[in-house]
């Protein structure tokens, strides 16, 4: 018998009133920036009166609305309002440009629409030529008179919208329970468009199903507890960010909105004492740099203690993971031999491991808020380097993996056994199989493409039958990620199938690992690898400005520009150097995944022009924007 699945309202609902109505739901930055709390009970009450306002708006079961906005609590509390009505909400940001959003919203069949703030209004109708359908606004913040809507176009506020739900609610109290009370798992909850590194956006369809698989599955490997605080820093509207907060909400733990700017989340850290913190690879990529970047600046005898305890740290955390059964078995390994390898080298290190924590480590977790348990890492692979700092200095980051496709979370590494080097096992009930070139299934081991079979899998790409059939076949979904398992259920990504660069020379090279890799150097902050069809691989460069400047400075380098900085033969040695250093037989790579030619782009590649909400890197547009440095580096 096939399983019955609330809606996430009626989960929701449950749980608040049984479980936790006085719990922290939220915590909100008032005007001075404090947060402050509001309760379950409260919060609850507010989605129904929200929802009650959009009911006698006239919105119906099944009408696609869309919401654009930033992170803030009314963006959850209009996210469940209307799931609560079974409405579909189809959420954007406001970074997103205004071809983008008037494509979704116009694709979408939205007649209705939230928008943040007036000037986020304004960028939506300059492109009204392409909104035909588009009659109302609710605006969240601000005023209609800000908006200079066009003609025809109603405009209702958040404040307005809550005070008739709560009118309409005191002489009908029952009538949004009645409405969540109809709903099924298998309706439709949301349309996320993708913001794919390859081709236009594509709706993907995602029931309620899909999230209410993921937050009973991730009980086991997530330990979340009532009162835990989560602090939020994400696109809301991602799927990543948003199956979290469902994840933490639903047992009780409550979200504290930030932002991904190193000043602001630290001091917010500091303010609320965050347990966990979900943010893609560059998050804590950006808080590693930080540390090394204040430890440079400091007293000699500082940076030589930090370095030294990092590097014990690293050995301690590899012998201990050793010892513990948590090095990855893509070969089999004999676990009793591993924990007599082991036992003698955590003997000796133990004492210095101490003291690292001690002199060096406390303070680093101090500037976490002192309360810091887990950090969840997704949307992208965590670079090897950025792993083992934070496990030599005993921060735990579970590295998790997954798609907007299954809503997303498919794996994560396991809080009390995390499986480093992998991102962990997939959730339990999840089905899949390697298959390699030839469409053979494949042993753990090797190499291929993961396809998996999920109650959380989309119901397909809206309006696209031919692109949902590329990938969706008799249930299975094609990820497109090249994988390879362990003997024990874990996997590790090792490549994306259509990112795969084919030389001339028939050799496939899978640029990712070389891109991380280059972004180990403190002097390159991004890079593209590129060379489908070429004889050698180049790289475009986003060198890190910072870090460029004060060479300068180091070698008595004169400029008028950074635009020519970047562009003078002993800033471009310095960096062909380090690519030297890093894309090298000695650290793995095979002759042919050398990079021979590299161009600098002097500006930082920026969130909706070359990079997804997630920080990928879109292939194709950098390709385009850049066309003409590629094809000098293959034309010289």
């Amino acid at each position: 018998m096939s399983t019955v699945y609330e809606t996430l309202p009626q989960r929701m609902r449950r749980k608040i009133l049984e479980e936790f109505p006085e719990a922290v739901a939220l915590y909100v930055k008032d005007s001075q920036g404090v947060f402050q709390p509001t309760p379950y009970r409260e919060w609850w009450s507010t989605v129904k009166e929200t929802a009650a306002g959009l009911k006698d708006m006239g919105i119906e079961r099944g009408e696609h609305v869309g919401l654009i906005s930033d992170n803030r609590w009314e963006w959850i509390t209009l996210d469940m309002a209307l799931l609560s009505l079974g409405a579909v909400d189809v959420p954007r940001g406001s970074d997103s440009t205004a071809e983008e959003i008037a494509y979704i919203l116009s694709h979408a069949e939205c007649t209705r629409v939230i928008i943040e703030k007036p000037d986020l209004v304004k960028k939506v109708f300059s492109r009204k030529e392409q909104l035909g359908g588009l009659s109302q606004v609710i605006l969240i913040e601000g005023t209609p008179e800000e908006c200079e809507l066009p003609e025809g176009v109603a405009c209702t506020t958040f404040g307005e919208l809550r005070e008739k739900g709560k009118a309409l609610l005191s002489q009908d109290p029952q009538l949004i329970d009645r409405e969540i009370d109809q709903g099924t798992g298998d309706d439709l909850a949301t349309i996320i468009y993708t913001s794919g590194t390859t081709g236009e956006p594509k709706g993907v369809m995602l029931p309620h199903r899909s999230f209410i698989f993921q937050i009973d599955k991730l009980k086991k490997p997530l330990d979340v507890e009532v009162g835990d605080i989560f602090l939020s820093i994400l696109p809301i509207w991602h799927s990543f960010e948003r199956a979290v907060d469902y994840v933490l909400m639903e047992r009780g733990g409550a979200v504290a909105y930030s932002k991904p700017v190193g000043k602001i989340l630290l001091e917010d850290m500091a303010k609320v004492s965050p347990q966990w913190l979900a943010a893609v690879p560059r998050v804590f990529e950006g808080i590693r740099n930080a540390v090394y970047r204040n430890v440079n600046k400091g007293p000699a005898v500082s940076r030589v203690l930090f370095h030294f305890f990092v590097g014990v740290g690293q050995l301690y955390a590899y012998f201990s993971n050793m010892f513990r059964g948590l090095l990855p078995d893509f070969l089999p390994r004999n676990r009793i031999l591993d924990k007599v390898v082991a036992f003698l080298p955590l003997v000796l290190l133990a004492p210095f491991r101490g003291l690292g924590e001690v002199l060096v480590f406390r303070k680093l977790k101090a500037k976490l808020g002192g309360r810091f348990k887990t950090g969840v890492s997704g949307g992208g692979a965590l670079p090897p380097h950025v792993d083992t700092f934070f496990q030599a200095v005993g921060i735990q980051v579970l590295e998790g993996y997954g798609l907007t496709e299954t809503g997303p979370v498919l794996a994560v590494r396991n809080q009390k056994a995390p499986m480093v080097g992998t991102v962990g096992p997939l959730l339990d009930e999840v089905e899949y199989k390697v298959v390699g070139e030839h469409g053979d299934p494949l042993p753990p081991g090797h190499k291929g493409v993961l396809w998996v079979k999920s109650p959380q899998v989309m119901l397909g790409y809206y309006k696209r039958p031919e692109a949902t059939a590329e990938v969706l076949k008799d249930g299975w979904l094609n990820t497109g990620d090249l994988v390879r398992f362990t003997h024990g259920r874990e996997f590790a990504i090792v490549g994306r199938a259509k990112d795969t660069i084919v030389l001339r020379g028939g050799e496939n090279v899978e640029p990712g690992p070389i891109e991380e890799k280059l972004k180990e150097s403190e002097f390159i902050e991004n890079a593209m690898v590129v060379g489908q069809d070429q004889k050698f691989l180049g790289a475009l460069i986003v060198p890190n400005r910072e870090r460029i400047e004060e060479y300068a400075r180091e070698k008595g380098l004169t400029y008028m520009e950074y635009e020519d900085l970047v562009e003078q033969a002993e800033v471009q040695e310095a960096i062909n150097d380090e690519i030297q250093r890093l894309i090298s037989p000695a650290q793995g790579f095979k002759p042919f995944e050398r990079i021979f030619r590299f161009e600098v782009i002097a500006k930082p590649f920026e969130v909706g022009v070359e990079l997804t909400p997630s920080l990928k890197v879109k292939r194709h547009v950098i390709s385009e924007m850049y066309r003409e440095k590629i094809e000098r580096m293959f034309s010289r």
